[in-house]
């Protein structure tokens, strides 16, 4: 099965995502800004990169690699044509997370904004287990007294092929799911949208290992 994200063109997803009455566009790039200079790491990945937005928060003089993974190649050449590579510290990786997992390379962070409702918490757990991070970032939907996940707007209908893969996601069970491989949760916070959604975002870092002395 082909990954719906294929088949919505970029231009439909920004316009969208930015609209007054939605304006997700604006929170994640004031989240990714804040995701990217919060961690002391020199290395991270971002799942669900699309078409860069956020990646001019990138601080050349702090980063020394980061990964930018998208399942849709068109939205990584828009981005790498509005970027570049930023000086050589990005690299673009065209992967689809539901089935290639395994290729991606270890990273310090993973910043996975509104990425774990297209492959759920299984999948969101053996990407967080290959890459083998310190820290994980992640934001979450929710949507409060609104049923649907996807907002109106007059692109609305562009992302109906998305309900094969979609996962209703809560935070209740993304904290047991990091739990089970040994991450903990150190830091949350909400953006509020003029719809009455929210994205939570929460912040998780490995459990160190403690070792004994005989």
């Amino acid at each position: 099965m082909s990954n719906p994200w294929n088949e919505i063109p970029l231009s439909d997803y920004e316009a969208h995502m930015g609209s007054a009455s939605i304006m997700q566009m604006q929170a994640i790039n004031g989240m990714m800004k804040v995701q990217l200079e919060s961690f002391p790491v020199t290395e991270a990945m971002i799942l669900g990169i699309a078409g860069g937005n956020g990646i001019e928060h990138i601080d050349d003089k702090k980063y020394r690699k980061i990964y930018g993974v998208d399942v849709n190649e068109k939205y990584l050449m828009k981005a790498e044509k509005r970027y570049g590579d930023c000086g050589g510290i990005l690299k673009y990786l065209h992967k689809d997370l539901l089935t290639e997992y395994a290729k991606l390379p270890y990273s310090e962070l993973v910043i996975a904004n509104l990425i774990i409702e297209y492959i759920g918490y299984n999948v969101f757990k053996k990407v967080i287990m290959q890459v083998k991070p310190i820290y994980v970032s992640c934001a979450i939907q929710v949507n409060g007294e609104s049923k649907e996940f996807i907002s109106n707007s007059v692109y609305a209908s562009v992302f109906n092929g998305l309900e094969k893969i979609h996962h209703e996601i809560d935070e209740k069970h993304l904290m047991k799911t990091m739990q089970e491989i040994k991450y903990q949760a150190k830091d949350k916070a909400e953006w509020v949208l003029p719809n009455g959604k929210k994205l939570l975002k929460v912040d998780f870092i490995k459990n160190p290992v403690i070792e004994i002395k005989e």
